[in-house]
């Protein structure tokens, strides 16, 4: 009789061998424990121990219809913005039995495509998904999943199945109007990736703008955003735009970055320069001088996108009526925005 190689994979049936009890059996122990006898139970546990077995997930999934798996799609996994978001969703998912599988879109619609159909041939259970901005191929896949799809992030009068969101344009409105509420009218605005999100806020920002009488003054890159960028960004609007006495910065990362070249230039906070931030990071509290931001409700929306997928899947099966849950945002004002000196 052969031996089986060290390194091929257990199967139930050599489970089953070493517990000296039917295929059958050592699956319902493992299925469902609780209609077995615990010694008969302790000896299926044991083998699988002693064997390293680890069950075929894709197969459990084909005979029941059932993973026990939730996808998730973000555009970053370095991003502090998905860090509450995501850990809404383990903090929700993982106690009621769920596993999470996440995948990286980086900002890339047809990254996100490919990554959605990837998602779907694990046969999760839900998906969840940062955005509504998908392509017309990725929008029919979730369609077509068959599993409920919640967009995060943003607000659409067009979501393909439930959307937990806030409106970018309001926010990045109410952020720059803000700053010209104080007086400004050179205000400039940073952005970074320029993703549809952050052109959102670019649309609010230019609202304002306009609303008071005001060029718009903008510095975009097309990278993910981070301190550093937060740092060139400014420092290449004040070389173009001297003038510039208030900035909105489209996330905390470039509000910070460019905090840190004002204090390198010698430039007042916010005596000479007004810093708004977007997202309200922990950071932003605690920063020198103290970030205004945009307080978006990160961890709320993947709490609220995990309970109505828990109740659809586990308890009435039936879609909420309102489909489009809008979480709002909230404007935190702090330290550094303040009135520019020739109107103080």
């Amino acid at each position: 009789m052969l031996r089986k190689s060290r390194s091929a994979r257990a199967t139930l049936t050599d489970v089953a061998a070493l517990a000296e009890v039917s295929a059958v059996t050592a699956s319902r122990a493992l299925r469902n424990p609780d209609v077995v006898s615990p010694r008969l139970r302790a000896r299926v546990e044991a083998a699988v121990r002693e064997l390293a077995y680890v069950p075929n997930q894709l197969a459990s999934a084909l005979a029941s219809s059932r993973t026990g798996c939730v996808g998730v799609i973000v555009p970053s996994l370095t991003n502090g913005v998905f860090d509450d978001y995501l850990r809404a969703l383990y903090d929700a998912f993982v106690p009621a039995g769920f596993q999470i599988l996440v995948l990286n879109s980086n900002y890339l619609p047809g990254r996100e495509e490919k990554a959605i159909s990837t998602m779907l041939g694990q046969f999760p259970e839900a998906v969840v998904v940062a955005g509504i901005e998908q392509t017309r191929p990725a929008r029919r896949l979730l369609r077509q999943a068959g599993v409920p799809i919640v967009q995060t992030m943003d607000i659409t009068d067009a979501p393909i199945d439930i959307n937990i969101g806030f409106s970018h344009t309001d926010a990045g409105y109410a952020a720059a109007r803000h700053l010209f509420e104080l007086g400004h009218r050179k205000v400039g605005h940073l952005m970074a990736p320029r993703d549809s999100r952050a052109r959102k806020r670019a649309e609010g920002y230019t609202q304002a703008a306009k609303e008071f009488g005001a060029e718009p003054i903008v510095a975009a890159l097309d990278e993910p955003s981070s301190v550093a960028i937060g740092g060139r960004l400014l420092a290449e609007m004040m070389e173009r735009e001297p003038e510039t006495t208030a900035i909105f910065c489209g996330n905390d990362n470039l509000a910070l970055g460019a905090l840190f070249e004002c204090q390198r230039r010698g430039v007042a906070i916010p005596g000479d320069m007004s810093i708004m931030g977007f997202n309200d990071l922990e950071f932003s509290a605690y920063a020198y001088p103290s970030l205004s931001t945009v307080a978006t409700p990160r961890y709320e929306m993947a709490r609220r996108a995990a309970e109505i997928i828990l109740e659809i899947v586990r308890g009435s099966g039936k879609r909420p009526r309102k489909r489009q849950i809008d979480l709002g945002f909230r404007v935190v004002i702090r330290e550094s925005t303040g009135k520019p000196r020739a109107s103080a």
